[in-house]
């Protein structure tokens, strides 16, 4: 099928569209002529149209001689051109950064207007977001790139805007706020601040083109800093379009670059730039390499093998399936928080769950893009590690397991529909098989065992085994299970009570691992001043001197 028929056809369909809610809008030629900073349109960018994505640097959009073709992920077809910058490349970038003084573009103590400003930008950000052309347009470029339902597509738009909302007018200057303590004698005081740290970088991922890097943009900014932007260049595009956007809400263009480029040249960028901080979304693999390369100035918000933990209440089964299939397979998985392995106690084993999640993994269709293809593995990697799961004894495939058929989603990529295998819990635990086990597949595919009270313990051990703790559920309203759970446990963002789950980061609470000096934050006023900001303690000690003073014996 026609990847731009099946674009429409995934805003279009299903009962719980989000069309539903925003009204059946369809952006045309003409319409988009009515978005003042768009040049592309959705819809029409495909094989015979390729769409090209630019760098800006030093106040100018620039193109290179390196053009980086993006494979369409429905059908394979190049649709989208990436002017990529090289080795050769990158000094206007290096240059730029070093503009940038460490005391930043702006602080406590140097021109406060533009905290304002920046509550200005991001009130005329969100509020052209809020246009329903406008996150129509957005939401539709984000499906082009990273296939997903437009309910899902449109959530990020939704989170995005409402983001730059929450820090319109004043609330950027709040971000600085600071304190002060009374010192030892009249005259002296100590005033802690938030400083900036100048030049830094960031650096994010396919899986949210829009979300996580305007949210870790727009924190890097509110304190003062001066970031250079890199996106993974099969999605660049929605944020070159946002970049656009935020010129015409006022961003200055000096404020800001963006690069498109593979690893190794933005690896050489920051040895050479040498940021005071950069923010690495991503791979833990890179993760360590980066954090080596910078010697440890870098904040991290990597991998995330999550988990699921059942009570022993069982209750609303049709609800925790849906929750579980949503957790593990909305986004065809490709979430830093979906659902890698769920434990069940026996309770749930005995309820209807398994099935239920079952049929519902089963109304995923490629057609609405409720499951769409896997886009950092192939479908031959995933049924390959499923086979080796299946030789460890006990296990068994639930569902799933086999290819997406009548498709043309190019073979570089994964086509797999939703699938489950049961590991039992003795077998997962033992050394050799824990780390096969615990291996995060991006994709649609999760593990599932069962527990019974006396094996809780084994359970936490589990748990404090694993290396990444990025977001946990512990479905239950025990308040003691809750409490054992919950104490014995590090996950950043741990969902708890009947309702849990480990998808989901709005822009009302901390989305972030914990356990980790390196981790980093997104969304909330916390997250930007520990990712974005350090303190800074300003000790005033005027005087006066006490009367009569006199030189006192050395010491």
């Amino acid at each position: 099928m026609n990847s731009r028929v099946l674009f429409r056809q995934a805003g279009t369909r299903g009962p719980k569209s989000a069309l539903s809610w925003l009204g059946s809008f369809h952006l045309s030629s003409r319409s988009l002529h009515s978005i003042p900073f768009a040049t592309v349109n959705a819809e029409e960018i495909s094989g015979s149209r390729p769409a090209e994505v630019e760098n800006f640097v030093q106040g100018n959009w620039i193109k290179s001689k390196n053009w980086n073709e993006i494979l369409d992920p429905l059908n394979g077809e190049p649709f989208i051109k990436v002017a990529e910058v090289d080795e050769k490349g990158i000094q206007p970038f290096v240059e730029s950064l070093s503009k940038c003084p460490k005391h930043g573009l702006h602080n406590p103590f140097k021109a406060p207007e533009r905290y304002l400003l920046y509550g200005d930008i991001s009130a005329k950000a969100a509020h052209m977001l809020a246009q329903p052309k406008v996150s129509d347009f957005f939401t539709r470029l984000i499906q082009r790139v990273v296939p997903k339902s437009y309910q899902q597509a449109f959530g990020e738009v939704h989170v995005t805007q409402k983001f730059l909302e929450n820090f319109s007018g004043d609330q950027v200057r709040f971000l600085a706020r600071s304190f002060g303590v009374p010192g030892n004698h009249l005259g002296q005081q100590s005033h802690g601040f938030r400083w900036p740290y100048g030049p830094v970088a960031i650096v994010t991922p396919f899986n949210f083109p829009l979300e996580i890097p305007v949210l870790q943009l727009m924190g890097a900014l509110y304190m003062g800093n001066k970031p250079v932007l890199k996106v993974d260049s099969k999605v660049s595009i929605v944020m070159e379009q946002m970049m656009r956007l935020l010129h015409h809400c006022g961003l200055p263009v000096e404020d800001v670059d963006f690069i498109n480029s593979d690893g190794k040249t933005m690896n050489r960028l920051l040895l050479e730039a040498n940021p005071r901080m950069t923010l690495f979304t991503g791979s833990s693999r890179v993760a360590e390499k980066l954090a080596t390369d910078l010697k440890g100035r870098i904040k991290l918000e990597d991998a995330g093998f999550d988990w699921k933990v059942l009570g022993p209440d069982v209750q609303e089964v049709d609800y925790v399936a849906w929750v579980c299939d949503q957790d593990a397979y909305a986004c065809s998985g490709q979430k830093c928080s979906a659902q890698s392995i769920l434990f069940m106690h026996e309770n749930w084993s005995k309820s209807p769950l398994i099935s239920k999640m079952k049929v519902l993994a089963q109304r995923r269709k490629l057609e609405d893009l409720t499951i769409g293809p896997v886009l950092t593995f192939t479908t031959g990697e995933m049924l390959d590690h499923m086979s080796k799961l299946l030789c460890i004894p006990g296990s068994k495939l639930l569902f799933g397991g086999e290819p997406l058929v009548n498709h043309s989603i190019p073979h570089v990529y994964g086509a797999l529909k939703p699938t489950a295998v049961y590991i039992p819990i003795d077998e997962m635990l033992k050394e050799e098989n824990f780390e096969l086990v615990t291996r995060e597949i991006f994709g649609p595919f999760q593990i599932v065992t069962e527990y019974k009270d006396d094996q809780l313990p084994k359970i936490l051990d589990a748990l404090e085994q694993m290396h990444a703790h990025l977001t946990a559920a512990v479905v239950s309203n025990d308040p003691l299970f809750l409490q054992e759970v919950i104490g014995k446990t590090v996950n950043g963002t741990t969902y708890a009570g009947l309702r849990a789950r480990t998808t989901g980061a709005p822009q009302n609470h901390w989305f972030g691992p914990a356990g980790d000096p390196r981790g980093a934050g997104i969304g909330t006023p916390e997250a930007i001043k520990l990712v974005w900001s350090c303190h800074r303690e300003i000790i005033y000690d005027f005087g006066p001197l006490p009367k009569h003073w006199e030189v006192p014996p050395p010491t």
